[in-house]
């Protein structure tokens, strides 16, 4: 198969419409805007949101709580999941296994049991995870912000 043998697959290409070319297309005269009004004229385009003139869903529902902008998100692991893993384990050896994403911060939790010692690098550990930890026989590093 070469450059000039592809084509597109049959049935995904369609022929443009041809409105306002008289009665014989099928889309003459009005070319299927309807009759008259805001909608059949030139020009016309709908902005997201708008009701026709009433007060929008938007400002017509409550607002409620705030978002601090100061918050940060943690990318969650559990000791369950450490216990599978072997060597040390830091956000990049994390990354690399796919359980976090890059460029967020982690946070260890305490769900699961570990048997063998670990080395464990992250930025936050919670209360039951770090004593798990340390009780196998591992150590719990944690980075500086």
């Amino acid at each position: 198969m070469k450059l000039h043998d592809l084509s597109p697959a049959k049935g995904s290409k369609h022929s443009k419409k041809r409105v306002g070319r008289g009665p014989g297309s099928g889309l003459g005269k009005t070319a299927g805007r309807g009759e008259k009004g805001q909608k059949s004229r030139t020009g016309y385009s709908s902005r997201p949101g708008f009701e026709g003139g009433q007060m929008p869903l938007v400002r017509r529902v409550p607002k409620r709580g705030f978002t601090n902008i100061w918050r940060s998100e943690y990318a969650v692991v559990n000791l369950s999941q450490l216990a599978e893993l072997e060597g040390d384990i830091t956000p990049e050896s994390l990354r690399e296994l796919g359980l976090v994403r890059a460029g967020r911060k982690v946070k260890v939790l305490g769900d699961g049991e570990l048997a063998k010692p670990l080395r464990v690098v992250a930025n936050k550990f919670s209360k039951s995870a770090r004593e798990k930890i340390e009780a196998a026989g591992g150590r719990c590093e944690e980075l500086q912000a």
